[in-house]
């Protein structure tokens, strides 16, 4: 097979031109000429094994992929020395795509990461976006697939998951309505408020429409009330009347799923329009410092869904690193933690984890068997892909956390609830937001 590309450059420059990138670790080269399956269950020969990953670096949807780049650096050296896999020393070949937070074109990379680069499995992270797109190619093309950070129901619902069957390539480690319950019911508790009512500002995609059929009816249950701000699309600029709707309920709780542009400006128009609850446990943003920080005073004591965090107390299946111990290599680069950090390090435990499972790395329906059956205690907690809800997703329980003045950073986190996850420790008091 030819190296060259379109225009007569070589495919890694290619692949530098077009924004892509790719790591090889324990010595395999950047990237292989002609690697990769023949077939659905075939076997190869290669000793390198290609995992995909696919997340969006780029676009309103970056935040989530902020530690990318060092994930991928802190994987290479884990694995420097390889691995035995079907009784053969194996390397690994990680090939980046980024979706630039378009779900076309998270179809797009996944197809070339298929039909171009071979690759043995694919990993993706970060919103239904990303991991919908991504499994549905993988499921279609018969490819190994684990993804993460998207809500449980948005990826099987939006994926036309069926109940008891499951899917045979593709699989889910995050959590779901009921663990986003756990984590933002406790916390409405603990807060005195005039009435139940409950702001929530939805819009009409995939996540927050899992949220409004799947939060809503257990938010009504729980005895509160659901003001819905109504099903807008993505990219709206004013939110007045959303904002008045609130208003005129009275409603000192608020949450929300939204795309995190439109967070920032739907909470700076509630603050100039005057609508300030006494809490807000939203999802999908503030869930990085990056946005804190945009924020700035605003964003005191805004609450939030936390599944990683440095006193999380996890460690990797590869080298022995504590939560914290990640955290502090990535503050070694000047950048703060973010919880992404776990997840997509996570990724590619449970893939390698899977080649060794597998009695040959190289027959991608064992290896989707072992992604669908695993049990395993990584970076990200006890993960058990055979526990459910459904077949092959494995459940997170995040704590909550309030995003609070820092020290070394501008903004750091207090978690101030572990109803869901008590080996979590509290480290600050529930507060009021904006206080």
């Amino acid at each position: 097979m030819s190296d060259a590309s379109p225009g007569g450059m070589n495919r890694r420059s290619f692949l530098s031109a077009a924004g892509l990138g790719a790591a090889a670790i324990g010595g395999a080269p950047l990237l292989s000429a002609c690697g990769g399956l023949k077939g659905t269950g075939a076997s190869s020969s290669s000793d390198v094994l290609k995992i995909g990953y696919v997340s969006p670096q780029t676009g309103a949807l970056a935040g989530f992929a902020s530690a990318d780049n060092f994930v991928v650096k802190q994987i290479t050296e884990a694995l420097r020395g390889g691995f035995t896999a079907g009784g053969r020393k194996r390397t690994v070949e990680i090939i980046v795509k980024d979706t630039q937070s378009n779900p076309n074109r998270a179809t797009e990379v996944t197809r070339q990461l298929i039909n171009s680069d071979k690759v043995d499995l694919i990993v993706g992270s970060s919103t239904p976006d990303t991991t919908n797109p991504v499994a549905d190619q993988c499921e279609a093309n018969g490819i190994p697939n684990v993804t993460t950070i998207a809500p449980w129901e948005a990826w099987w619902n939006g994926r036309g998951g069926k109940d008891g069957e499951g899917f045979t390539y593709t699989t889910l480690f995050f959590f779901g309505m009921q663990e986003f319950a756990d984590c933002f019911f406790p916390m409405w508790e603990r807060m005195e408020v005039g009435n139940k009512n409950v702001a929530a500002l939805w819009p009409n995609d995939t996540d927050a429409n899992a949220f409004r059929q799947g939060l809503g009816p257990m938010i009504t249950k729980a005895g509160y009330e659901v003001v819905d701000g109504g099903a807008y699309q993505n990219g709206v600029t004013d939110f007045s009347s959303q904002i008045a709707k609130f208003k005129s309920s009275e409603a000192e709780l608020f949450t929300c799923t939204p795309i995190p542009p439109d967070f920032q400006t739907f909470w700076k128009q509630a603050r100039q329009q005057g609508f300030k609850p006494k809490l807000a446990t939203v999802a999908k943003v503030m869930l990085f410092p990056s946005e804190a920080e945009a924020l700035g005073p605003l964003a005191s004591n805004i609450a939030t869904d936390f599944w990683w965090s440095p006193a999380h107390p996890y460690k990797s299946t590869l080298d022995g690193k504590t939560a914290q111990q990640l955290a502090e290599d990535f503050a070694a680069t000047g950048k703060q933690w973010t919880q992404a950090l776990g997840s997509v390090y996570s990724l590619f435990e449970i893939a390698v984890q899977a080649f060794k499972n597998a009695g040959d790395p190289k027959d991608r329906d064992d290896v989707a068997d072992k992604l669908r059956t695993m049990k395993i205690s990584c970076m990200s907690g006890d993960l058990d892909f055979t526990a459910g809800p459904k077949p092959g997703i494995a459940l997170q329980h995040p704590v909550g956390g309030q995003w609070r003045k820092g020290t070394k950073f501008p903004w750091d986190v207090a978690i101030v609830d572990n109803t869901p996850n008590k080996a979590v420790p509290i480290g600050g008091d529930l507060l009021p937001t904006g206080t």
